[in-house]
Order: C-alpha cells, then sequence, then structure tokens
C-alpha cells in the first residue's frame, strides 16, 4: 500500500468513528427528560460537555473530508499557502493538516 492510501485508509477510519461518535452524542443530547429539577441540571452540564465534543468532532470531520479531497485532487501533503511539501513527521501527527509547519496558523 503506497503513503497515500495508507493515509486515506486512516483518515476514513477515523472519519467514521467520528461520525459514529457524534451519532452517539446526537441520541444521548435527545434522551435527556429528567422530571427532578436536581437530575436535569445535573443533565444539562453534561450535555454542554457532549455539545463541545460535538462541536469538536464536527471541525475535525471537515478538516478529515477536506484532506480526503486533496488526496483526491492529487494535491494531498503540499501546503496550501506556499506549496511546499508538508513534513510525513507533520503528517504523522495530523494528517489532515493543510498547512506545512511554517505556513500553520
Amino acid at each position: 500500500m503506497t503513503p497515500i492510501a495508507t493515509r486515506k485508509a486512516q483518515l476514513e477510519a477515523r472519519l467514521a468513528d467520528l461520525e459514529a461518535r457524534l451519532a452517539g452524542i446526537d441520541t444521548e443530547l435527545d434522551t435527556h427528560n429528567s422530571a427532578d429539577w436536581e437530575e436535569l441540571a445535573t443533565e444539562r452540564e453534561g450535555d454542554e460537555v457532549l455539545e463541545t465534543m460535538g462541536l469538536s468532532g464536527q471541525i475535525e470531520i471537515r478538516m478529515i473530508k477536506a484532506a480526503l479531497a486533496r488526496i483526491d485532487a492529487e494535491d494531498y501533503g503540499h501546503c496550501v499557502t506556499c506549496g511546499e511539501k508538508i513534513a510525513d513527521a507533520r503528517l504523522d501527527l495530523l494528517p489532515y493538516t493543510p498547512f506545512c509547519s511554517k505556513c500553520a496558523p
């Protein structure tokens, strides 16, 4: 398997995991309807944590989908700002990054 094919498989696996996790979060958020106000307050605090996890998951999903589009366009692994090759070590840590270390915000 080529390095790009390996990264694509990793990104697709992470995408599937995130989408399943977000579906679970949505289900969990929809099930809280306690009649007891103390229990409801506790559930609401947990909901805030779940919503934050959901938002960060949505951001990562968008980044992964963009990386998969770059793979399909054969632009993956090159910085979208300067065009230089992104170091393999950086892609190992952030396989969806569109930026080299110089151009990263």
